[in-house]
Formats: C-alpha cells, structure tokens, sequence
C-alpha cells in the first residue's frame, strides 16, 4: 500500500523559510515522477512543482519560482520542498503527490496523495 507522509508544515512569518519533506512507503520511489500540490480554503488544488524520477528536471508554477525548490533523495524515499520568502499567499496545506506519467505536469495526472501539512504564514 503506497503511503505519503509530509512533515515540516508550521507558522511563519513573511520572509521565513520552511523545508517540507514528504516520506514515501510501500512504492519504489526512484521509479516514479513526484509532485507537490497546494489547497487553499474554497480554492482547487494546484500543482506547485514536479520533479522526474531523478531529479534532473523540475517545473514549478509561475506563483513560487526562484522561491521554492523541489528535490528528493532516493536512497530515502524522501521528497523534499525548500520554500523561501514566504509570502502570506503562500498559507495553504501542503501535499505531495506520485505521478502517474513520466513527468506530471498536470494535477490529472497525479494519484496517491499524502494527508497534507499545513504552512502559516503572518504577514
């Protein structure tokens, strides 16, 4: 049974940085593209960042680059989001994903979903 765990969410000021990890089990990790997704209240989940089994490619959506930077270590099974100056558009939970193609690059393309950890972030 593939299992997603997040971890590293909290409440932050505007500036602050924050490293999401998202922990994956029961899924060979290093064969499978990741993602990580977004939600804020009464808003669809977005896609934020995708990144190819190796690490060698990565995308991100126009709201976070040059802030946010995916990355995974796969003798961890460990999938990594570094956010810096984060802003209080930023509050959201956060989610990690496994894709389901190649290379994600939309949220249709994504199946088993980690619970999510929330990051707050006070102007």
């Amino acid at each position: 049974q593939v299992q997603l765990a997040e971890s590293g969410g909290g409440l932050v000021q505007a500036g602050d940085s924050l490293r999401l990890s998202c922990v994956a089990t029961g899924i060979l990790f290093r064969d499978v593209a990741m993602g990580w997704f977004r939600r804020t209240p009464g808003e669809e989940r977005e896609l934020i960042a995708a990144i190819s089994t190796m690490g060698i490619n990565t995308e991100y959506a126009d709201s976070v680059k040059g802030r946010f930077t995916i990355s995974r270590d796969n003798a961890k099974n460990t999938l990594y989001l570094q956010m810096n100056s984060l802003k209080s558009e930023d509050t959201a939970v956060y989610y990690c994903a496994v894709s389901r193609t190649q290379f994600g690059r939309n949220s249709d393309e994504y199946g088993y979903w980690g619970q999510g950890t929330q990051v707050t972030v006070s102007s």
